[in-house]
Formats: C-alpha cells, structure tokens, sequence
C-alpha cells in the first residue's frame, strides 16, 4: 500500500535550491565546480543537509552534492514506499539536470546503500567509485542479529512518535550543535516533525522488498571503494537498546562490511571507534571526507 505523507505546510529549506525531475521538485546543494561529481545518498530519517559538514570538506577538490529523494526531506511528496529503482532514476535524471558529468562518486549511508546498489546496477558505466557509510547491504538478514531482522518489529504509532520526540530532540541538537545558527534551529524542528518522522518510518519498512529487488541484478561492482563501520553508539532512543544487541549489531555491521569489500579488489574497510551510526558524518566529518578523497585519488590513478 502506498500513500502520500505530507503536510499541508511544508518547511523552507535554509539552503539550497529545487531542481524539477518528472513535474516534482527535487531539493539539491550544490558545493565546489572542480574534479569529480561526488553524491551523497542519505540514510532513512535523514535528508541532504544532514551531510554539510563533510560536503564543505569535499568541496575543496571536489564538487560535492546532496538532495533529498522524492518523499523525504524538502522534496515534494511522492507515494511510499518506492522502489530502489524509483529512486535510482530520479537521483539519475536530477544528476543530468544539475549537467553534471559521468562518472560519480556515490556515498551511501545507511539505506542510502540500498539505492546505490540499485544505481550501479542501472548505470554502471556512469559509477567512478563507491564510499560506504555503515550502509546497508542486500545480505544484512546474513549478518545481523534477530533483533535487528529487517521483518521484525511493527512501525511505531503516534502515541510512540510521541514519546520518542524529546530523545530524537536531544539526539540532533547535540549532532547539530556545530552547524550555523541559520541551519541549526529550522533542521531540529524539522527533524522533529510528524511529516520527517513518518517517512523515515515508511522508509525503514521497506528493507526486504528492496533486498529482494537488489538480488535480482549484480552485486557491488568493480570500482574504487571505501567503507566505513561506526563501531559506536548514538545518543537517542538507540542508547536504550540492551548492549548485548548493540555488541551483536556491531559485530554484524562489521563482519557484513567486510564480506562486501572483499569481493572489490579496489575495497577498503575502515572501523571507527567510539561513534554511532547516525553520528559518524557529523562528529567526525575528517574520516568520512578522508575516505572521499582516497577514492577520489584511486579513481584518479586507475
């Protein structure tokens, strides 16, 4: 079942413009008008300018682009949940109107994973190299733990929404607290919001069809590519978790990371200690602009 999830009274960005991709408006920023296209795919729950502060880093040898996928963030709304070929096409069809250049680097977070593969799949001619950021792989039931199954548990109800909002309240206002004032308050609020909330969650509900839709096609190609695996915990709702699940998904994240990069003769695998999921491209923008730059560099010689 799809639906629209949307509020009348959609909030401005405080950066950035709209591109038009079939009749709807697609949020885009764009940093930097040298070296390669380097695009970042955000995870659910999470939209374009989450990645500031690593695409200014990217910036200076690169030109660095975040949007938000129809239905998330300052988009227009489109029915969820889509496919990842959905997404792949737009994000392609947003690429030619921006009149950037193939080849890209793509960088995934989270379930931004999800449609890279699918992006590689459908265009593999226009992917110059890959950075994995704790992203999601089409073997992630392999790897993890049962409670972290992609089919179980239910989405939460408003009442639960509810009572999550002063935990997420907290958790952004601390990953945020280094972003300028103009961007800082309007990205807590509408982080905050029941319309962001809702589509993070309709997001998150559609991990096995899209599994299901990657292993139809290859697996992750043959390029440059650098993975990172966040070995810590993110304030929030997710500290609540009992360690012993924590320890098991981060063994999992790890172990499943570590299969993929094997499988690329031009792959890396980095862990980084101490920091959370959702934090790594906050708190420490250095190592995920530094994998950046390494594939960048290899694409380069290669």
């Amino acid at each position: 079942m799809t639906k629209n999830i949307a509020s009348a009274a959609r909030p401005a960005p405080p950066i950035g413009s709209f591109r038009h991709v079939d009749g709807r408006r697609v949020f885009v920023h764009r940093l930097g008008r040298v070296g390669l296209p380097v695009v970042f795919l955000p995870g659910a729950g999470a939209v374009g300018l989450d990645y500031f502060a690593v695409q200014q880093g990217v910036s200076r040898f690169c030109s660095a682009v975040v949007y938000d996928r129809g239905g998330s963030g300052y988009s227009d709304p489109v029915p969820l949940p889509r496919t990842a070929a959905a997404v792949a096409t737009e994000l392609h069809e947003l690429l030619h109107a921006l009149d950037l250049t193939a080849p890209y680097v793509l960088v995934a977070h989270s379930l931004g994973g999800a449609y890279v593969h699918r992006f590689t799949q459908l265009y593999p001619h226009e992917v110059a190299g890959l950075v994995w950021v704790d992203g999601l792989h089409r073997d992630w039931e392999d790897f993890m733990p049962a409670a972290a199954s992609r089919a179980s548990g239910q989405a939460p109800g408003s009442e639960q929404i509810g009572q999550m909002r002063p935990a997420l309240h907290e958790m952004f206002a601390e990953l945020l607290a280094h972003y300028p004032q103009h961007m800082r308050q309007p990205l807590i609020e509408a982080h905050l919001s029941d319309e962001w909330l809702r589509v993070g969650i309709a997001e998150r509900g559609t991990l096995v069809a899209l599994a299901d839709e990657l292993r139809a096609g290859p697996d992750i190609p043959d390029v440059p590519m650098v993975a990172l695996t966040a070995a810590g915990t993110d304030p929030g709702p997710q500290a609540a978790m009992p360690k012993q699940t924590m320890r098991a998904i981060h063994e999992g994240m790890r172990k499943m990371t570590a299969a993929m990069v094997s499988r690329v003769p031009l792959g890396e695998h980095r862990v980084i200690a101490d920091v959370g999921h959702n934090q790594l491209c906050f708190t420490h923008p250095d190592a995920v602009v530094g994998a950046i730059r390494d594939v960048v560099d290899r694409v380069v010689r290669t």
